[in-house]
């Protein structure tokens, strides 16, 4: 049955290549715009339905947020680093699965609240001393409790608000969900880190919309060997220009021609627009004619938010063997947390890991004094913690290919916002994690928008050329299920 399916995919191809040659050499090109993991992912499916493409590149490396660093001579992402929800009707399990790349469970609850075991954080007040983990559960149930609460006050609200004023109506109503002292300060921590999964501040963050994101099952996973292996399978043989910038893209009913920044056009028959919604919103690229009103309004009402990474590499373990250190505080801003690398990787590194207009602030610092403010943070807890070794800081905010981490619902905006940013305008087709209206965010998000994009833009182009084959399956096609290798400590 194998050898019958690869003939008649041969046979296709054969098909195609002859119909190529009878239009006097030309044949179904694309160009990707971004060679993150939605572009990469569109580009490999395209490839490898036969159709040319050429794929452009701001930086000089792939990957966009993806991003693994080697030097301290072992990987540590610096962008995306979980694969959320361990399981097979994740589309990206059988790609891993099939690459045997190892994952480390952090959690078996598919929460957002909950991406780490209870058991597993070690929690400490400004002034070291650790907090009872009988309290850190007791206030993780009154904070699950609030937030069932806050569902009452979404179906009250007939206009949206914040987490934030939504939490402060279940306060003023539930006097025995009002905590004090070290209580109100562990859950200050937990509402630091709901604003860490949403990149975002909790008053810029929708209670409408905080929970539509679709939650798959078996919990979350940590890359212990870093996203590079995965995106570097997709790229293998694919015609990829770094450092290419790309500053207009011009549509016309027979194709698209695409600048650089260097002056340098591009052709082709369609794009695939793949760059980050910050990139979106500070209008890098100019659209010609410009995108219509309902693409700029998906594109302005989404949030897209901040959170980076300082990872603190040292010559030894010196912390007790949790998952998260966390410094608990009267708000939020004044809140953190460290991932322990350690107990994944085998490696000594703590990695620091501030969101919003935490981040924000730390953004404006030079690398060594951001560095240094990790490791005070930790000093507040751990006394006796020696200096780190090396240091890396990541600059999402900041940074002029990306303007942020990922995608958010604002406050009194549409979850819709996310299916307008992914629908296609004539020729252009939109992949990425803010075009995924069911797993923003996400890595496996920006892998699924990838392949539907590429699928699309497939069957537009391919129309074009009366090469189209509805006996031909669609490109997002179910893998080989290989087992993923899970772990825990």
């Amino acid at each position: 049955m194998e050898a019958k399916n690869r003939n008649n995919r041969q046979l296709r191809q054969g098909l195609c290549s002859s119909r190529t040659e009878r239009r006097s050499g030309t044949s179904p090109s694309v160009i990707v715009i971004g060679a993150g993991f939605a572009g990469i992912t569109a580009a490999r499916a395209l490839l490898d339905a036969s159709i040319q493409v050429t794929v452009l590149e701001s930086r000089d490396r792939i990957g966009g947020r993806v991003c693994t660093d080697y030097t301290f001579g072992f990987p540590v992402d610096l962008g995306a680093s979980w694969l959320h929800g361990v399981c097979d009707e994740n589309p990206l399990a059988p790609l891993i699965g099939r690459l045997g790349l190892p994952l480390y469970r952090t959690s078996g609850d598919n929460s957002v609240l909950y991406d780490h075991d209870l058991e597993s954080y070690a929690l400490y007040d400004t002034e070291g001393n650790q907090v009872p983990q009988e309290l850190v559960t007791k206030v993780g149930l009154a904070f699950e409790e609030a937030l069932q609460e806050s569902e009452k006050v979404r179906k009250e609200f007939s206009e949206d608000i914040s987490i934030k004023r939504a939490f402060s109506i279940v306060f003023e109503r539930r006097s025995d969900l009002r905590l004090e002292g070290l209580a109100h300060k562990v859950l200050q921590w937990y509402l630091c880190r709901m604003e860490g999964w949403f990149s975002a501040d909790a008053e810029t963050i929708s209670l409408k919309n905080w929970d539509q994101e679709v939650l798959l099952p078996g919990g979350h996973g940590l890359m212990v060997r870093g996203y590079l292996p995965v995106i570097n399978t997709l790229a293998r043989g694919l015609d990829i220009r770094l450092n290419h910038r790309v500053t207009t893209v011009s549509r016309h009913h027979h194709g698209v021609k695409v600048t650089v920044e260097d002056g340098s056009t591009f052709v082709a028959d369609a794009a695939v627009i793949a760059v980050p919604l910050g990139v979106l919103k500070a209008k890098i690229i100019q659209f010609e004619p410009k995108l219509p009103d309902w693409k700029e309004a998906a594109i302005s009402d989404l949030g897209v938010g901040i959170e980076n990474k300082i990872v603190l590499h040292f010559e030894k373990v010196f912390w007790p063997n949790v998952e998260f250190l966390g410094v608990v505080a009267e708000d939020t801003h004044r809140c953190s947390y460290f991932l322990n690398l350690h107990k994944a990787t085998g490696h000594p590194v703590l990695v620091y890991m501030p969101a919003g207009k935490l981040a924000r602030d730390i953004e404006k610092m030079p690398d060594d004094a951001a560095a240094n403010c990790a490791f005070t943070q930790l000093k507040t807890i751990l006394p006796d913690a020696s200096m780190p070794i090396n240091y890396l800081v990541s600059h999402w905010g900041s940074d002029v290919n990306s303007f942020g981490a990922y995608s958010y619902d604002k406050v009194g905006k549409s979850h819709d916002s996310y299916e307008k940013l992914r629908v296609p305008v004539d020729n252009l087709f939109f992949a990425g994690e803010a075009t995924s209206i069911n797993f923003p965010g996400s890595v496996h998000g920006a892998y699924s928008t990838g392949l539907q994009a590429a699928d699309d833009c497939r069957m537009r182009v391919l129309e074009r050329y009366g090469e189209l084959d509805l006996l031909l399956p669609s490109m997002v096609e179910d893998g080989i299920c290989v087992p993923l290798l899970i772990s825990r400590m």
